[in-house]
């Protein structure tokens, strides 16, 4: 059902590109419309679950993805303040052959734009959008800041948490603020570092830190405070800052922190997920459905899922309206419980008193006793394919 359609995607940004790539290989012609003069990304890394990779290995881009960052093998989370262990994941205990990933954005932005454009997508840079007209009785329209008029046959948004297609068909819904910051950084790191993500808690804040590969280590520190700060990827802050919020913690975390010269700052804010994804010729995924915080690691993954499940549905639908139902009633439900899942991770890992000691003494009791069984609490989004044939 794709063959030969014109699809337009708004953001050329992890989203965009997977869906590029996923609508490229079905045979459509794909224009992505970008708002930057280049395809790029601040430094920061993510992790890429197996969920995750199962998509960009059906996508034909596994080998690309396992030359781009090291193969993860544990979780480690710790006791902040004293450093001490509190619990290990063993990645590969539940199902050897799940791959987990971490990789630098900027190296998974690059293959993913290779990948669209080799599967034939045109990536169109510059294209700032002004606004977005969706029609009852005509195409969806597009209107860039230059004044030029786009009129798309499919319209897809895959522009983020500000998204302007999700405003066209939804409305304007106000974010709320966590009361929650974070910090990004990257600092060196030895290439025999062990390939594990470390997890730091303590009361009111914590921080993760893992191994990107290339000689660098990404560093990602949350706190709680009642001052607001900007839902933006583009700030930066004072190293010194965020030192101070971590002055209690352990050497290990001093030493790094030690080390970072500017991190980026940015507000976390908890959106709601999209109550309409589709109408009138157009379809939101990625961050512009369902936004959220980076406690489960799911963002970029999620949206990998999204790409292939609409790609999916557009090719054995008979029509948009129908493809874009099924669509939604698939990844709807799974996407607010990740959503759920994210917010309640961050809670647990602030406790404090006698309410954190006694969480910690539980990780440490199952960590020992029943490993399977805590890793095992997030099969149901580890274990999830949507490549397995079903589309779900």
């Amino acid at each position: 059902m794709l063959s030969g359609r014109k699809v337009t995607v708004v953001g050329a940004g992890i989203a965009g590109l997977a869906v590029a790539r996923a609508l490229a290989m079905r045979g459509a012609e794909v224009t992505v419309l970008e708002q930057a003069d280049a395809i790029r990304e601040v430094g920061a890394g993510l992790q890429v679950s197996p969920n995750g990779v199962r998509v960009l290995r059906a996508l034909g881009l596994g080998e690309e993805l396992a030359k781009a960052g090291p193969r993860a093998e544990s979780v480690e989370l710790l006791d902040g303040v004293g450093g001490s262990r509190v619990a290990r994941l063993d990645l590969g205990l539940l199902r050897p052959e799940d791959e987990y990933r971490f990789i630098h954005r900027a190296r998974l932005i690059e293959l993913l734009a290779d990948g669209a454009r080799k599967a034939g997508a045109q990536i169109h840079l510059l294209q700032k959008i002004d606004r977005i007209d969706l029609g009852m009785d005509r195409r969806p329209q597009v209107w860039t800041t230059q004044g030029t008029l786009l009129e798309a046959d499919l319209l897809i948004g895959a522009d983020g948490l500000h998204s302007q297609v999700r405003q066209a068909l939804n409305g304007t819904v106000a974010p709320f603020f966590t009361h929650q910051v974070a910090w990004r950084a990257l600092i060196p790191c030895d290439h025999n570092a062990p390939r594990k993500a470390q997890v730091f808690m303590g009361p009111g804040r914590h921080l993760v830190s893992y191994p990107l590969g290339g000689g660098l280590r990404n560093i990602v520190a949350i706190e709680e405070r009642r001052r607001w700060v900007e839902e933006s990827w583009n700030l930066r802050d004072d190293a010194t800052t965020l030192r101070a919020a971590f002055r209690n913690f352990c050497p290990q975390v001093q030493d790094w922190l030690a080390q970072v010269k500017e991190p980026w700052l940015w507000g976390l804010f908890r959106h709601p997920v999209a109550h309409r994804w589709h109408g009138s010729g157009a379809v939101i995924l990625g961050d512009a459905a369902h936004p959220t915080l980076p406690f489960l690691a799911q963002g970029a993954v999620m949206a990998f899922e999204d790409a292939w499940v609409l790609a999916k549905m557009l090719d054995t639908h008979d029509s948009d309206d129908a493809a874009f139902a099924a669509y939604q009633a698939l990844r709807q439900p799974r996407c607010a419980a990740i959503v759920e899942a994210a917010s309640r991770n961050a809670r647990n890992y602030h406790l404090a008193g006698l309410t954190r000691r006694a969480a910690h003494l539980g990780l440490r009791a199952a960590s020992v006793l029943a490993p399977g069984r805590l890793l095992g609490r997030f099969d149901w989004v580890y274990g999830h394919d949507v490549t397995d044939g079903t589309g779900a």
